[in-house]
């Protein structure tokens, strides 16, 4: 009996921004899914949403005339215009010299690369400024006010939003880190460097705990990392979100909708009365390890 085996051709290797993971997705599974794939990019790299189906119709259709354009894809035909404009200015369509004037887009894997080294450029200068900025900003007079410590809270979304937030209390914290990470997350707190970032902590003489529950996922993760002080929970704790808690101080728990299968935003907050809560959670957690 043959055994029939996939050809590499139809298999595509993509970067899944909600898990934070790459995935590998069969080419021929409709060209309408590719197109959703890559148009999520292309607005991930600074596109509007009517920039992005301009482009692509161009891309996939050929030249076409400004009011074919607006026509095809119901847009107005002044915002057609525009949008045509400012592709053009970016590189990523031409115009064709012929009457009636009519667009062609640049080739995929060259837009590509325009819209990448656009946003590296963008990414550099501000980089650059940073520190003129921060100068500027600490020469202004300081306004007379008493520095006094408020209970507040902050709704993030978003994954980048999220990881940011993460590593700035982590990397805030000096004495002491516990984590309760869930089965949906423990992928992502390994593939975005958390789990390292945990590592060197602990290294540094902070206390690092890391609590989860037992399951075929979690226990490959966790093998895969070095702390010292990691257990699985033996209470039920499926359903308990994933939290970080740093120094008595922060407190940032994930929040996640559908099974976990999608994040929506996740919560920080330095309220007492909300970290002890957690605190005598995971320590009670911790007590009852297997």
């Amino acid at each position: 009996m043959e055994l029939s085996v996939e050809k590499p051709e139809s298999i595509v290797k993509l970067y899944d921004e909600n898990s934070g993971l790459w995935r590998f997705v069969k080419a021929d599974k409709g060209p309408a899914k590719s197109i959703e794939i890559i148009e999520k990019a292309l607005r991930g790299l600074g596109l509007s949403k009517n920039e992005v189906k301009v482009y692509v119709y161009l891309a996939r259709t050929g030249e076409h005339k400004a009011s074919d354009i607006s026509e095809a894809l119901s847009l107005h035909r002044t915002e057609t215009y525009r949008i045509l404009r400012d592709l053009e200015k970016r590189g990523l369509i031409s115009s064709v010299f012929e009457k009636p004037l009519k667009f062609i887009a640049t080739p995929f894997e060259k837009a590509l690369d325009i819209l990448i080294e656009t946003k590296r450029m963008r990414l550099n200068l501000l980089e650059k400024k940073r520190q003129s900025l921060v100068d500027l900003w600490l020469s202004l007079p300081k306004p007379e006010v008493e520095l006094e410590r408020k209970e507040v809270f902050q709704i993030l979304e978003g994954e980048e939003q999220i990881s940011l937030k993460a590593d700035e209390i982590i990397g805030k914290a000096v004495n002491e880190i516990l984590v309760f990470v869930s089965q949906c997350d423990i992928a992502n707190f390994y593939h975005s460097g958390l789990l390292d970032k945990l590592e060197k902590h602990q290294r540094r003489g902070i206390n690092v705990q890391l609590l989860t529950t037992y399951s075929p996922k979690t226990c490959f993760f966790l093998e895969k990392t070095k702390l010292k002080r990691a257990k699985y929970s033996r209470l039920n704790a499926e359903d308990l979100p994933t939290f970080i808690l740093a120094d008595n101080e922060h407190l940032l728990l994930l929040i996640r909708k559908e099974d976990g299968k999608k994040k929506v935003a996740a919560l920080w907050t330095n309220y007492d009365a909300f970290i002890k809560a957690l605190k005598t959670l995971f320590n009670e957690l911790w007590s009852n390890d297997t």
